[in-house]
């Protein structure tokens, strides 16, 4: 899973640096698709590098393009595409153009490798996530998905002994607040000793669980009107999240909401 986070982070990378050296060279590939690194807006590049290629394009000339790329998606349709780039800001042209063509070629092909490794290893990711007995664990959480589901197990792991109690998860995880006593003096404040990656994973999840929870929904907006920033309502919601991973994961049980007594409580009060 970190390897996977490696990955993603080099493409995330080497896609501004395409994006960087298009705003010089072709202006109007940036905007033309939904995200510049999707397979479509790669195989554009790879095909139309520079503003002279694409600017004599006409409705006809997309239209054939168009249906020669495997697995297009809902992409816009030829008039879109020919209207986005005439209207985008001209690129370099002539021998400007032309020189920056091989760099335009180097940085899509370099994008385009680490984005085939990345759905590569996340297809591995899922395969093994799916034999390992604690999956059903992890994927049945709201938003979880399959790479969230196997972070959170490749960081919290298997060996029930190392957290006996879920305040252990709470505290390695960096979302329980840290007390400091001296004398009759009690401070609380940030937990700094912890495992990042693990929090990393638990945040990650517990931020967009409030989007399908309405539990974790109103945990976190009780936080914001509290006058706690994003992160750390985040953090708050990691927190109340961790006691229900821990208890299905000692238990060795799905997570059903059915049976999540305080997600009832609010859906009742959302009733009444």
């Amino acid at each position: 899973m970190r390897a996977r986070r490696d990955l993603v982070a080099h493409r995330i990378a080497a896609c501004n640096q395409l994006r960087a050296h298009l705003a010089v060279a072709f202006p109007g590939a940036v905007g033309l698709f939904a995200s510049l690194d999707s397979p479509i807006s790669l195989a554009f590049l790879a095909r139309f590098g520079s503003h002279d290629a694409a600017g004599q394009l006409t409705e006809d000339d997309l239209a054939a393009w168009l249906h020669t790329v495997p697995h297009r998606g809902k992409a816009a349709r030829p008039g879109q595409l020919r209207a986005r780039l005439q209207a985008a800001p001209r690129g370099a042209t002539g021998p400007d153009g032309a020189a920056l063509v091989p760099v335009t070629g180097a940085l899509v092909a370099t994008l385009a490798t680490v984005s085939a490794q990345v759905q590569a290893l996340e297809a591995e990711i899922a395969v093994q996530l799916a034999a390992h007995p604690d999956a059903h664990i992890f994927t049945c959480l709201p938003r979880a998905g399959t790479v969230r589901a196997a972070r959170l197990l490749a960081e919290i792991g298997d060996c029930r002994a190392r957290f006996p109690d879920p305040e252990s998860l709470a505290g390695l995880a960096g979302v329980a607040p840290v007390t400091r006593r001296s004398g009759k003096h009690i401070s609380i404040g940030f937990r700094w000793a912890v495992n990042r990656q693990l929090r990393d994973a638990v945040c990650d999840f517990a931020g967009d669980s409030r989007h399908a929870s309405p539990w974790a929904a109103a945990i976190y907006d009780a936080a914001r009107a509290r006058g706690k920033d994003h992160p750390h309502a985040v953090r708050i919601l990691a927190r109340a999240w961790t006691y229900v991973i821990w208890r299905c994961w000692q238990s060795g049980s799905a997570y059903d909401p059915a049976k999540h007594a305080a997600l009832q409580r609010v859906l009742e009060q959302r009733k009444s």
